[in-house]
């Protein structure tokens, strides 16, 4: 079986040339230098590069990828009849997640292998399955071949599956959600229109900004990583700037440098025509209420010892919001009605609900200071499609309601073609190419682009 998070099914003070050999072990009796070589032709099997210096390498060292071609590694090792591949590729930017399903097709038709593929991504169900069975509740909706499925689905709550998705060839003023179809009242109408006719005001304006950490080796070395090198873009008031890039491209550290949460090597980030990154700590509080963002894993960004209403009210507390409790109560109870969930909501612990619940609150929390720019950091990543639709939904009424500005970073293109009205591609620290979603998607000038896009499951690639 290959589960969804490598990071947490990998043993991180293990190496993996351990963890790969205990399998080898224990199954197959291998010892010494003939357990090495197999370890190192599965390493060499599931496309990791210099397999030599990886097997004495722990999972910390790796990338997202790189950690589930392991966890792929590890379960071929006995060379199974049946493969369980539970999301895996749910945590993964497009590249790498085409690099892993190739991998997996050419691993089954190699060891002739049946696999059980779990995913809510119905995109890649179209690319990889033969047969494909749709869940809801514990109960089994829906089951034909994929073709026979996806060309004519019978299910109320297979259609409304399909339908969720933001689709790529035209832009719907708001996505269907399940319950849409579930009434029968099928999908809204109407088209939303993207895009900048450049006469917008400018909210923040970033220039030549750049990001370096810097990492000890031996006594008296040290290494310079450039996260972000010399990144320039502008956020016009009341529009989006989508942000895509694969694993280590610099996405979340322009974000975190735009909300002050890094320090800048250099550079500069114009909040209506201030520079954020010469404001001192005393006077920076003003600026931290206009710029909120929320982060992608809702399971470690909400304090677990907290209420939702301790969640809610501390914001509004530290910067001096409402005149007593029962107002600031008043008013977290109300911002939980408009991302969707129940006032009773408030007495509860983050572990009380679901992923989906947890970022609608992480949401909700952002809103508390009614921010002016939201910075949006893979928030909808790891939602099934049809929450996914309703955060999205709930995104652009809040736009359309606050003329919010929102820093919208995703490794899923669909979705960033769907809510940007301007998109940046980074790769390896650098902005190498800005332009409108749709003139971007139709003629993408830079190869590093093409390839992204190439790379969408369910598009010719």
């Amino acid at each position: 079986m290959i589960f969804q998070e490598p990071m947490t099914s990998l043993n991180p003070v293990f190496t993996v040339g351990f963890q790969i050999g205990e399998v080898l072990r224990k199954h197959m009796g291998l010892s010494g230098g003939a357990l090495r070589n197999r370890a190192l032709a599965l390493l060499a099997e599931v496309g990791i590069p210099e397999p030599q210096t990886r097997l004495g390498a722990y999972p910390h060292q790796l990338s997202g990828g790189q950690q589930q071609r392991v966890m792929i590694a590890m379960a071929i090792a006995c060379e199974p009849k049946l493969l369980i591949a539970d999301e895996p590729t749910t945590a993964l930017d497009v590249t790498v997640q085409r690099q892993i399903m190739d991998l997996m097709a050419a691993l089954q038709e190699r060891h002739e292998m049946a696999m059980l593929f779990i995913t809510h991504d119905l995109a890649l169900v179209s690319e990889i399955a033969d047969h494909v069975v749709v869940m809801r509740d514990g109960e089994v909706r829906e089951q034909a071949p994929a073709s026979q499925l996806f060309r004519d689905p019978r299910d109320a709550y297979t259609k409304a599956l399909l339908a969720c998705r933001p689709p790529l060839d035209h832009r719907p003023r708001r996505l269907p959600v399940i319950d849409d179809y579930l009434r029968g009242s099928g999908p809204p109408k109407g088209e939303r229109s993207r895009g900048l006719r450049g006469d917008e005001p400018t909210l923040l304006e970033a220039r030549g900004l750049a990001k370096s950490f810097y990492f000890r080796e031996g006594l008296l070395k040290k290494r310079e990583l450039k996260a972000v090198k010399g990144a320039s873009f502008r956020i016009a008031k009341g529009k989006t700037l989508g942000v895509v890039g694969e694993s280590g491209s610099g996405k979340t550290t322009v974000a975190l440098l735009v909300a002050r949460l890094h320090q800048a090597t250099a550079g500069e980030v114009c909040f209506e025509g201030r520079d954020l990154l010469k404001v001192d700590v005393r006077h920076a509080m003003p600026y931290k209420r206009r710029i909120q963002i929320v982060f992608q894993n809702p399971y470690a960004s909400l304090n677990p010892r907290f209420t939702v209403a301790q969640i809610l009210t501390e914001p509004l507390t530290i910067h001096g919001i409402g005149a007593d409790d029962d107002e600031r109560r008043t008013m977290a109870s109300e911002l939980l009605t408009k991302v969707g969930l129940p006032p009773l909501s408030l007495e509860k612990y983050p572990h009380e609900f679901s992923g989906g619940q947890r970022q609608r609150i992480a949401i909700a929390r952002a809103l508390t200071l009614k921010p002016e720019l939201l910075i949006c950091d893979e928030s909808v990543s790891a939602l099934d499609v049809s929450v996914q639709a309703q955060l999205l939904n709930l995104l652009q009424d809040l736009q359309d309601e606050y003329s919010m500005s929102y820093l919208f970073i995703s490794h899923d293109l669909a979705v960033v073609r769907y809510m940007a009205d301007e998109v940046m591609v980074m790769k390896d620290g650098e902005v190498v190419e800005i332009a409108g979603p749709d003139e971007l998607y139709a003629n993408p000038q830079h190869p590093y682009t093409r390839l992204l896009l190439s790379s969408i499951p369910g598009r010719a690639h």
